[in-house]
């Protein structure tokens, strides 16, 4: 039994370490994609996982595949397609190391994962089904989530939903918002930021997630605001928990690595999300706050992960 079955993009960030004299960037390989970095969170925290993707058959492609297995994660589940490259996604930053993205997907391999291809039996034999926005922005692998989502579903398992909005991969403002949507609408738990917040319904953390309470029946909703930490909200409480100062570098995947944490101390609680109280949301926004943040010192997303001792001793700090 798997503790969290993922679907979804499984690829390379190209990511600007350094540039010459006529502004063309030195880049390093990472291995990205939401889902992934999400996974790998989960398993460094003592989770089982699996994931649900299909990358190209080419150097990135095997390697992406190794990189989850040495992570922990099942990888009978990834396909490798011999018609489509892995994706790639070039990553720039600011001078406060946030970043801008685009992309080599025209299409990648991830948007063409198929239903038919899917082993229904691994979602039956995981207790959390994943997904993000960015399975959504093509077919077949739009269908392929949505079949999944409603196989969890049907089978009463929990899901999770990451709304992972990247403007460049949508072909307008109007579908990723209506995609969006109704992802939100299949989620027992959803991951949002603050920014992405504003993008659906232009209003502050405190509202969105009594929107996604009130109109899209979410369980639990963590809202996270970068720097400033995070709010969870349930029916029954919410909190806002602050994040440790730290000196980024790089925040690449700290998102993904919040919600992985998150979601690996709801499961280690052992508590429906509706029932948690004040006291027990604030220890997994405590714990996956500060396991995003101190992922934010280091370069690349799966890589940055720290040790759970390293979290828990920051935390007593």
């Amino acid at each position: 039994m798997y503790d969290v079955i993922a679907l979804g993009e499984l690829l390379v960030d190209l990511a600007e370490r350094t540039k010459d004299e006529n502004g063309y960037p030195t880049l390093a390989a990472n291995p990205g994609g939401a889902p992934g970095n999400f996974l790998a969170a989960l398993s460094a925290y003592g989770k089982k996982t699996a994931f649900l993707a299909k990358v190209g058959d080419d150097t990135f492609g095997h390697l992406l595949t190794g990189t989850m297995r040495r992570a922990g994660i099942d990888t009978r589940g990834i396909l490798i397609s011999p018609d489509t490259f892995t994706t790639l996604a070039f990553v720039t930053f600011d001078a406060h190391g946030d970043r801008s993205f685009a992309f080599a997907r025209k299409p990648g391999a991830d948007t063409q994962l198929r239903w038919e291809e899917i082993d229904p039996a691994m979602l039956a034999e995981s207790r959390v089904f994943h997904f993000g926005s960015l399975s959504c922005t093509d077919e077949p692998a739009r269908t392929a989530t949505q079949k999944a989502a409603a196989y969890a579903r049907a089978h009463g398992r929990l899901v999770t939903y990451d709304p992972n909005y990247r403007a460049p991969l949508w072909k307008t403002e109007q579908e990723a918002r209506e995609q969006i949507l109704w992802g939100l609408s299949q989620a027992d738990i959803v991951k949002i930021s603050d920014d992405e917040v504003r993008f659906l319904w232009g209003c502050g953390p405190e509202e969105g997630a009594e929107r996604l309470l009130a109109d899209f029946g979410v369980r639990l909703a963590m809202v996270t605001c970068g720097p400033k930490g995070c709010l969870l909200q349930n029916a029954g409480a919410a909190v806002r928990v602050a994040a440790p100062r730290v000196l980024p570098v790089d925040t690449t995947g700290a998102g993904d690595i919040f919600g992985g944490s998150a979601v690996s101390r709801l499961l280690q609680l052992g508590r429906a999300p509706e029932a948690l109280t004040e006291d027990e949301l604030t220890a997994i926004g405590r714990f996956a706050a500060t396991a995003a943040s101190l992922s934010t010192q280091y370069p690349g997303g799966i890589s940055a992960i720290v040790p759970e001792e390293t979290v828990l001793r920051c935390m007593e700090g």
